[in-house]
C-alpha cells in the first residue's frame, strides 16, 4: 500500500507546473525559473567597471541598489552581439544579490512540468551543461531550461561581487 501512495506522490509532483520566463541569445531559446525575477528593463549602456571581465557590461543604479549587469551572449560565447531596442536587462534576485542579466528579448511565460522537461544531452568535456537543467520542447519550440541560481553563482562569476561591492 505505501508504495502505491508514494508512487501517486510522485506522479502528482511530475504533473505540477512551474513557471519559466523564456528570452532569446541569437537563434536559441532560453527558460529560466520566473521566482528568480525580480523585474524586466530596457537595456541601457551601464556604467564600466575597470578590469573587469568582458562578459560583465558594468553596473547600473536601481533605486539605490548598485547592480552588476551580465551579458549572457558574451558569457555563452555567442557571435556577434548587437543592442537592439528588444535588448532587455532582467533583473534577477539569487543568492540575496541582485544581479542584471542582458538578453536579446523576453518572449513570455511558460508553465512546464517536470515530465516536459528532458535531460541534457551528455556532450562530454567539450562543452559544459552543469547549468543546463534540461531542455523542454514546446509546439515547435525548443527551449533551453537554465539553473540561472547556479549560474550566476558559479565560480567564474564570483567577480560580481567585486563589481558590485
Amino acid at each position: 500500500m505505501e508504495t502505491t501512495h508514494a508512487n501517486a506522490v510522485a506522479a502528482e509532483e511530475d504533473l505540477v507546473a512551474s513557471e519559466f520566463l523564456t528570452f532569446t541569445l541569437g537563434t536559441e531559446e532560453y527558460a529560466i525559473d520566473i521566482l528568480k525575477v525580480q523585474e524586466i528593463r530596457g537595456y541601457e549602456p551601464p556604467t564600466l567597471i575597470a578590469n573587469a571581465p568582458p562578459f560583465i557590461k558594468g553596473v547600473i543604479n536601481l533605486r539605490g541598489i548598485i547592480v552588476p549587469v551580465v551579458d549572457l551572449r558574451i558569457k555563452f560565447n555567442l557571435a556577434k552581439v548587437e543592442y537592439t531596442p528588444f535588448t532587455v536587462v532582467i533583473i534577477l534576485n539569487v543568492a540575496n544579490r541582485v544581479i542584471g542579466m542582458v538578453v536579446d528579448s523576453v518572449s513570455d511565460v511558460l508553465s512546464l512540468t517536470s515530465q516536459q522537461i528532458r535531460p541534457a544531452p551528455d556532450f562530454s568535456a567539450s562543452f559544459d551543461t552543469k547549468y543546463i537543467l534540461g531542455l523542454a520542447s514546446i509546439d515547435q519550440r525548443m527551449l533551453i531550461v537554465i539553473d540561472i541560481a547556479q549560474l550566476m553563482t558559479s565560480r567564474d562569476m564570483e567577480l560580481i561581487d567585486d563589481a558590485g561591492a
